[in-house]
């Protein structure tokens, strides 16, 4: 283990879309290790599968974090749906094992949560609204604030709506890098109509949650745009902004029978993280140039 006197942050999820951004910016602030299930294969630090508290403990053992940043999940909403038992460990459990074994070692936590656990009926969320999942995805991460709070008052929970952004390891669940794909194929997106949200980049989140890893800040915070965008212009946006026509995007004007219902309108007001830190939530284009040109 080396021996710098910097403070030291565990990223939990390294190896995926967001937390790879995460290790790569945190670097400044910390000593960074970054954490996956499968280190060898993924080229990760530490080995940590936040079902199983002896890895967690295993890991905590290997790195002494200061700082924990916690992004694994499993995010797949459909999937959630299927394969309910798998979501509830690892999006509700893990973190709460997490939580647990941050209190016992004196590390903050940082945890990353979700629009879907509200289901879109207000269209407007400030940090203070109570919870109104739809989906069992959005049940999980709701279930897991709760424990988080319970657990470790002290932690922040970091709310996102949608996050845009090229992946900084291939094969990562980034949504403009599948779009690039496909329009370079030439094949039509089908995109939803009815569906607004507030996203942000991944760059932008990613330095808000080292910021958040290193101040004494508890409690929940959302992240997003300025303004809403409907999913079917989004993607038309970011066709525009690939280079691409954005008549490869198609209209999906009503939800897909047999897939786990989403939230409508779901828009997140950032309040608390401008008061604190004075981020300027960007506005959706300037959100959509950041995510596809890697701008700051």
């Amino acid at each position: 283990m080396s021996s710098s006197s910097q403070p030291r942050l565990l990223v939990i999820g390294a190896t995926g879309f967001v937390g790879a951004h995460v290790a790569q910016g945190g670097g400044q602030h910390f000593e960074v290790f970054a954490g996956s299930r499968q280190p060898a294969v993924k080229q990760a630090d530490v080995s940590i599968d936040i079902t199983s508290t002896e890895s967690i403990r295993s890991a905590f053992d290997q790195v002494q974090p200061t700082a924990v940043i916690l992004t694994a999940a499993l995010a797949d909403i459909d999937r959630c749906e299927r394969e309910q038992d798998l979501a509830e460990r690892i999006n509700h459990q893990g973190p709460r094992h997490v939580a647990e074994e941050c209190r016992r070692r004196g590390a903050r936590l940082v945890f990353t949560s979700t629009d879907a656990v509200f289901d879109g009926s207000l269209k407007v969320y400030p940090e203070d609204a109570a919870p109104t999942p739809v989906n069992f995805y959005g049940r999980t991460k709701a279930r897991a604030e709760a424990a988080i709070t319970e657990i470790l008052p002290a932690a922040a929970i970091v709310r996102v709506s949608l996050v845009l952004g090229r992946g900084a390891r291939p094969g990562t669940n980034s949504y403009v890098d599948k779009l690039a794909t496909s329009f370079a194929a030439g094949q039509q997106v089908i995109t939803p109509t009815f569906e607004y949200r507030n996203p942000i980049d991944v760059g932008t989140l990613a330095g808000l949650l080292v910021d958040l890893a290193g101040r004494e800040a508890q409690g929940i915070f959302h992240v997003g745009a300025s303004d809403k965008i409907v999913r079917y212009e989004l993607a038309r946006r970011i066709a525009v902004a690939l280079g691409a026509s954005p008549e490869l995007v198609v209209p999906q004007t009503a939800p897909v029978p047999g897939r786990a219902p989403r939230g409508i309108d779901d828009f997140l007001v950032c309040r608390r993280l401008p008061a604190l830190t004075g981020f300027v939530p960007p506005t959706c284009q300037q959100v959509i140039e950041r995510a596809v040109h890697g701008t700051a």
